[in-house]
């Protein structure tokens, strides 16, 4: 069993798509199973995090931004890769460090995240994008 959910991002920072991924599951009501969640692009990237605080997401996004700052900023001049805009280069970079894939177990039809999980697509560019992430049921 499998789906393709598209997601629209707002530019930096993190997108929850626990709600959308949960009904998905609950429809294909397995009883066990293993959830493979896998983005295709590489300036964006798949996060488990807790979802109670938002404040966590915007550490989380002014965080990443300081550690990979934009390619026109003074740390960043050894770079080559540029000409599709100064987020483009640390997008990648940022997808480099973290996932494009998640495994989740499902137990009775449900996802066994913890009280204060959620997925989340981490947009990395700029620019507002539509995003695709591929679900599989094992």
């Amino acid at each position: 069993m499998y789906r393709r959910f598209e997601i629209e991002t707002r530019g930096p920072g993190l997108t929850e798509i626990t709600r959308e991924v949960a009904d998905w599951v609950m429809q294909e009501t397995p009883d066990e199973a293993l959830l493979t969640l896998f983005v295709r692009h590489t300036s964006c990237s798949l996060l488990i995090q807790e979802n109670a605080d938002p404040e966590v997401q915007t550490d989380l996004a002014a965080f990443f931004h300081r550690l990979v700052p934009p390619s026109d900023d003074p740390s960043m001049a050894y770079l080559t890769h540029t000409y599709e805009g100064p987020d483009d280069m640390p997008g990648h970079i940022k997808s480099a460090l973290l996932p494009s894939a998640l495994q989740i177990p499902v137990i009775d039809g449900r996802m066994m995240l913890g009280t204060w999980q959620g997925i989340y697509l981490f947009e990395h560019r700029a620019r507002p994008h539509r995003r695709e992430v591929v679900a599989l049921l094992r």
